[in-house]
């Protein structure tokens, strides 16, 4: 395989290292013991081990969250503390941290606002990764009422709000019901055909083999074996020969020849089994389509638009316009108001009198001279008519 060209690797990590000390600087764990890998533009590459392995260690120092002890770690080229970095990177942790009095929309638009969007974008955004990962119906209740798996399908919206070159994801599917795992899945491989890099990191066996490319199975805070799922999953000892089914006459047959030819005994003749993922998906999707009603989150919908490179190229001069100076936006013509009138319609309606009498027609009044108020009656208190005429007044 070729290796690729410095301008494709997004991380590189040389001899990484992380050790953990006491107060005295006496070590007290070595969560990562140089490890090297790179992950190349445009793949999914995978992190796997179980629990205590350092693959959240990894992704903190990816991260700028915590610093190395030794090796070195490029992202983009550059230190992983960098700023312009971090605004690359969507970041899902593997427990997901929302504001719980926030609804949905609030808590996209707050990051939102933490990368710079115009309102006019994160308004967009925000309706498209809601319909994406099945929030809609959920948009405006509390954070704080959510499952464990509906506020998953939240921060997997989060960790995309900017658009990220490099999404980074800490056990995207824990929580999430069978539907929700295939949804996450299907949205990661859609994201990888469309030039995303992804790093995934799980204990869940499924989740690396269904969509990553290439991975490193850690244990102990090194790295055990490396390479594609292909390479790595190979049963070099077994071939499997795949047919429609066939009768027992012709197994019989076929047992003969291969004793015959290749002097093997055929070890298991056995029709294949579906996985249970499969079977599961197939009865809702049944379901589905008897309109059976269910609750929680949705199925979700097609991947972002702006995800897809599709955003409406609109919204960068909506944005201009939102955030123009006063003085450059256009104000509407309005006629101006004559404070007679205005004090006449406040009499009558603080009276419940005719201001004058009905027929009665006004002189015109001279644009040079000004035209004091006609005093309202003595049983009107007049700092009513000031404070709704906006100008002063008792208060």
């Amino acid at each position: 395989m070729a290796t690729a060209v410095n301008n494709d690797i997004v991380v590189e990590a040389v001899g990484l290292t992380k050790v953990f000390s006491d107060f005295w600087l006496r070590q007290k764990a070595v969560a990562v013991d140089g490890i090297s890998f790179e992950i190349r533009r445009d793949e999914i590459f995978g992190l796997l081990g179980p629990n205590g392995s350092g693959k959240s260690t990894t992704i903190k120092m990816i991260l700028g969250l915590l610093h190395r002890s030794k090796g070195n770690l490029t992202v983009f080229g550059k230190e992983p503390t960098d700023v312009a970095v971090k605004r690359r990177i969507g970041y899902l942790p593997e427990e997901s941290y929302m504001y719980r009095f926030l609804t949905p929309v609030e808590t996209l638009d707050f990051y939102g606002k933490l990368f710079g969007l115009p309102r006019a974008i994160r308004r967009s955004r925000i309706d498209e990764l809601l319909e994406m990962v099945g929030m809609t119906h959920a948009a405006n209740r509390p954070v704080g009422e959510f499952s464990k798996g509906m506020a998953r399908r939240l921060g997997i919206a989060q960790a995309l709000i900017n658009d990220p070159d490099l999404l980074i994801l800490d056990e995207p599917t824990s929580g999430l019901d069978p539907l929700g795992s295939r949804q996450v899945k299907d949205l990661l491989l859609d994201l990888g055909r469309r030039g995303k890099t992804i790093l995934l990191s799980s204990h869940q066996l499924d989740d690396v083999q269904d969509v990553c490319d290439r991975m490193v199975i850690l244990y102990g805070g090194k790295i055990r074996s490396e390479g594609t799922v292909d390479e790595l999953l190979e049963d070099s000892g077994r071939t499997v020969i795949t047919t429609p089914r066939l009768d027992a006459a012709t197994i019989t047959t076929i047992e003969r020849i291969i004793r015959e030819t290749a002097h093997v005994e055929v070890e298991r003749v056995a029709a294949p089994r579906q996985r249970l993922e499969d079977l599961f998906l197939q009865i809702v999707e049944r379901a589905r389509n008897d309109r059976a009603s269910t609750s929680g989150a949705g199925a979700g919908g097609p991947t972002a638009a702006f995800l897809r490179g599709e955003e409406n190229e609109g919204g960068g001069l909506i944005a201009e316009l939102e955030a123009a100076p006063e003085a450059t936006k256009p104000v509407a013509a309005t006629a101006p108001v004559s404070p007679v009138a205005d004090a006449a319609v406040l009499t009558e309606l603080v009276t419940g009198k005719p201001s004058a009498p009905v027929g009665k027609v006004e002189p015109a009044v001279s644009p040079s001279k000004p035209t004091k108020a006609p005093e309202p009656p003595k049983d009107v208190d007049r700092s009513v008519i000031d404070d709704l005429l906006g100008g002063g007044g008792n208060p």
